[in-house]
């Protein structure tokens, strides 16, 4: 798949961004608050942006939008540690993932399937990066050991990963709608 640029690129960019806004104040959702979609965010902006400065960008709106939420919005600074530096890298995991797989992407359906499942991969290490840093070095836990820390990840894992992985469904899907769409689209206007 060719890299987005111009007004596609920007319109994507802004979505994105409109989305991490709209999910990242409240990370498990209730009735007026949708899940956290960062993770997906990122994986989708290394599969449709992938340039290096977008990704920085991202990183530094998603620490920005922590400081709203802790400074102004009664959000718990509780996972504000020495291991939310971590975050960057747990972020480049995704971004790099999706971005590796771009060229990758084509109209068939079996392109979208091996988006997934780089995407379940690269949740599944960068869950393991951030909530292995958090457990390691956070400081939260007095006596840390692998065996906790793997009741922990075995907790917490299946939550932002399944999380993740379902907004890429979803955007895969639409991904898959456009595409038919568009191709159906131009295969109308040659036989005109």
């Amino acid at each position: 798949m060719k890299a987005l640029s111009g007004s596609r690129f920007n319109a994507l960019w802004l979505v994105l961004v409109a989305v991490m806004i709209a999910t990242r104040f409240k990370h498990f959702g209730d009735v007026l608050h949708l899940p956290d979609a960062s993770m997906a965010l990122f994986f989708f902006g290394g599969l449709y942006l992938r340039r290096h400065w977008t990704f920085v960008v991202m990183v530094l709106l998603a620490v920005a939008l922590d400081w709203i939420s802790i400074s102004y919005a009664g959000v718990s600074a509780f996972c504000v540690t020495l291991a939310y530096s971590f975050l960057p890298l747990a972020y480049a995991v995704l971004w790099y993932a999706g971005r590796w797989y771009a060229p990758r992407v084509d109209q068939s359906g079996l392109s979208l399937l091996g988006a997934f499942g780089v995407a379940v991969l690269a949740a599944v290490a960068s869950f393991a990066i951030s909530n292995g840093s958090f457990y390691w070095l956070g400081g939260r836990y007095a006596q840390p050991h692998m065996t906790e820390y793997l009741a922990r990840l075995w907790q917490w894992g299946p939550l932002f990963v399944r999380t993740t992985l379902s907004y890429v469904a979803a955007a895969l899907v639409l991904h898959a709608v456009i595409v038919r769409v568009a191709s159906s689209s131009t295969a109308h206007q040659k036989e005109a």
